[in-house]
């Protein structure tokens, strides 16, 4: 019996052994050590000193909120997508449900940005007003080279906004189905085989954030001369570094794994040197956004002339409105729904003067 007992125990400590030898094998390397984590934390906790301050200095100079919502919706980007990349360096064996937050806020910040030229525009009739019945100009750049001659209606309006607001529905859904998948062991990140749901998920992703940023494109090309005097280009120049630089450099991460010469040993490793690169240039987009949403022309425009500050109280309420995302669903609903009474009304009126001026 105590031969037996002396056997399981030694049989359990070479399963714990093998089983520490793997996972050391597994997170071997510099970006999985100290120093790595030490720099990343330094660039992390750097941006986020950089991005709170300014946005505490828009809540407290909350005085144009139909701007300044969307605009800390936007700047959390940072600490979202920065914190969320340290914590997947620091236990990376939980770095998948870390990613899925920070690029479910990714669908959120495309559609906040939208929303935020609609408000420097002063929405979308004050839009339509202006464009609606204009040709739309054949473009290589924004990929209008291949449209009819057609001319800006609330249609297209309407579908580059349905373009951001698909992003914000689907990217929760494969965010969930990937966290599933991984669940079931048949996710298989990095893999292309037709049997994992890695080809599949990121299929649908690529699809549904092209489209989503193809949409903010038309918009900004049929809205720039108004957008001029709202910095539109450094703005927009600022969403699309966050996004696109994340999205590509994951895509060539992965590339680097499937590729012979073994530049990285797993998909595991990839996706700690996403997070890793993030974390610094979190901080980089901290510094563009500083000056891409400065909150000092708001700070001009405060009530109280003697300069006094604003309680405490008032500042927690305004951090309180921008975080309920009642407008996103109103939003959904209101541009996916069959009956949409007020565009088919302006439709209607469009297609009367049309008639009228033929």
């Amino acid at each position: 019996h105590e031969l037996f007992t002396v056997m399981a125990v030694e049989e359990e400590l070479n399963q714990t052994y093998t089983n520490l030898s793997m996972q050391e094998r597994l997170y071997s390397g510099f970006v999985f050590s100290p120093y790595a984590q030490a720099v990343s934390g330094v660039f992390v906790w750097s941006a986020l000193f950089l991005t709170c301050f300014q946005i505490f200095q828009h809540l407290r100079f909350y005085t144009v909120p139909e701007q300044q919502l969307w605009i800390v919706r936007i700047l959390f980007i940072i600490p979202i997508y920065g914190f969320c990349s340290w914590l997947g360096l620091l236990v990376p064996q939980y770095s998948i449900y870390f990613d899925a937050i920070r690029s479910c806020y990714e669908a959120f910040v495309i559609y906040n940005f939208l929303r935020l030229c609609l408000a420097y525009l002063g929405g979308e009739a004050t839009i339509l007003a202006d464009i609606n019945g204009k040709p739309i100009s054949r473009r290589c750049w924004d990929g209008t080279c291949c449209f009819p001659k057609v001319t800006y209606s609330v249609r297209f309006l309407r579908f580059c906004k349905q373009a951001t607001l698909q992003f914000c529905i689907v990217k929760p859904i494969v965010t969930v189905i990937i966290i599933i998948l991984e669940a079931c062991g048949v996710y298989n990140e990095g893999t292309l085989r037709l049997t994992s749901g890695y080809i599949y998920c990121t299929t649908v992703y690529n699809v549904s954030v092209t489209l989503a940023l193809y949409g903010l494109v038309l918009f900004y090309s049929a809205t720039r001369h108004m957008l001029s005097s709202h910095q539109p280009v450094l703005k927009f120049l600022s969403i699309k570094f966050i996004v696109f630089i994340s999205f590509w450099q994951g895509v060539l991460l992965t590339i680097l794994h499937l590729v012979p010469g073994h530049l990285l040993k797993d998909s595991v490793e990839g996706r700690a040197y996403q997070n890793f690169l993030i974390t610094i240039e979190m901080f980089m987009a901290a510094i563009l956004l500083k000056f891409a949403f400065p909150y000092k022309p708001y700070m001009e425009l405060r009530k109280d002339a003697n300069g006094r500050g604003i309680p405490m109280q008032q500042i927690t309420s305004n951090f309180k409105d921008t975080l309920n995302p009642h407008d996103v669903v109103d939003d959904a609903i209101h541009n996916f729904s069959r009956v949409y009474q007020k565009y088919a009304q302006q439709e209607d009126m469009s297609d009367d003067e049309d008639s009228g001026g033929g």
